[in-house]
């Protein structure tokens, strides 16, 4: 009876050995991973840039006073409308006034010494005639009385200083235009030529772009500059690169570009956002593939393809990179699905789950 039990032990225990061999020789199968996927967009004979810009006035300026002082009135606002001789700002005149008033006083007390020094001359010439005074003499009076009239005539251009000065205590417009924007309330004390108000002439509109250094050459030889509102995205104005600007800002590394408009849009106002697009020559490129698809692994350029759910590796050349992508001549058909996010960690032939790749909005 025993011996029977102990059979039946030993047979149970062979069974769960054997089955729990067979359990650790099967492998779970390995993960696919996932990997985001963009299609290849095919090139256009000539490719296409835009840049983002401001409308902005030819002509600008800011206004400021000649002299310094507290501004106790700004007549005009963002958006008035300005005549030549219109007055935008005001000065407190007191000090203005008070320095007037002591050029005056000085300049009359130079005249009574004039009257005086030729009063003593006149006198002295008389004493020469009859000997009673020495040559000497009579040229010390001849000179002190040119002294004083001297004197006159600085004190009479002081006073023309100061009167002129006077006047600019009223900051008035020399040209029509705009007020595009305030630079000082009333009550602050400003110095002399701190800007109070900018004043724009809207009769001539460009656009104001920043170019990247990389793309300067290319903006200056495009055939053709078109210029859209995004206010109005079905109206296109064509234009031409006007300014460039010689030096890169420190900040942005870029160059200022200002675009001349060569049409007129009755609703293209100041400060509106335009987008300027250029045409380029072709370059020899065939395919736009995101900027993160295309690698460097020491070997050269390359790309990932994703076919029939495998990843391939494909040599590519780069005719260019740009903001929106970049640019191969050799490598990728238009529309074959390029590996955008994950191609560092694929090998070839390696099953991948392709998802499609969605740019952040810029």
């Amino acid at each position: 009876m025993f011996p029977r039990r102990i059979a039946h032990v030993l047979i149970l225990a062979a069974s769960v050995s054997v089955l729990s061999a067979c359990k650790e020789d099967k492998k779970a199968p390995a993960a696919v991973p996932s990997v985001l996927v963009a299609p290849a967009v095919s090139a256009s004979a000539t490719s296409a840039v835009a840049y983002s810009g401001e409308i902005r006035a030819r002509h600008e300026a800011d206004l400021a006073f000649r002299v310094g002082g507290k501004l106790v009135a700004r007549l005009v606002d963002v958006g008035a409308t300005v005549k030549p001789g219109t007055v935008l700002a005001r000065l407190d005149p007191a000090d203005l006034q008070l320095n007037v008033a002591a050029v005056r006083a000085q300049a009359g007390a130079a005249e009574s010494d004039l009257a005086l020094a030729k009063a003593d001359f006149d006198r002295y010439t008389a004493l020469a005639r009859d000997k009673f005074v020495s040559p000497a003499m009579l040229d010390a009076k001849a000179t002190a009385w040119k002294a004083a009239a001297a004197r006159l005539d600085q004190a009479r251009a002081q006073l023309a200083v100061t009167g002129n000065q006077a006047g600019y205590a009223s900051l008035t417009s020399d040209r029509a235009g705009v007020v595009t924007a305030v630079l000082a309330e009333a009550g602050q004390v400003v110095a002399a030529g701190q800007a109070i108000v900018r004043v724009a002439r809207p009769d001539e509109k460009e656009v104001l772009i920043y170019v990247p250094e990389g793309q300067l050459a290319e903006l200056q030889a495009a055939p053709e500059l078109v210029v859209t509102l995004w206010a109005r995205p079905d109206a296109r104005l064509r234009g031409k690169l006007r300014e460039l600007a010689p030096a890169a800002d420190p900040a942005t590394r870029t160059y200022a570009a200002r675009i001349r408009l060569l049409d007129h849009d009755p609703a293209m106002q100041l400060g509106m956002t335009a987008q300027v697009a250029l045409s380029a020559a072709r370059t020899g490129a065939d395919v736009l593939v995101p900027l993160s698809a295309v690698i460097d692994r020491g070997q050269g350029a390359e790309v990932w393809v994703v076919g029939q759910g495998k990843a391939q590796r494909r040599p590519v050349k780069v005719a260019a990179y740009r903001e929106d992508g970049t640019l191969l001549s050799e490598g990728v058909a238009p529309g074959e699905q390029v590996v955008a996010v994950g191609a560092h960690k694929l090998t070839a032939g390696q099953a991948v789950q392709p998802l499609p790749f969605r740019p952040a909005a810029r």
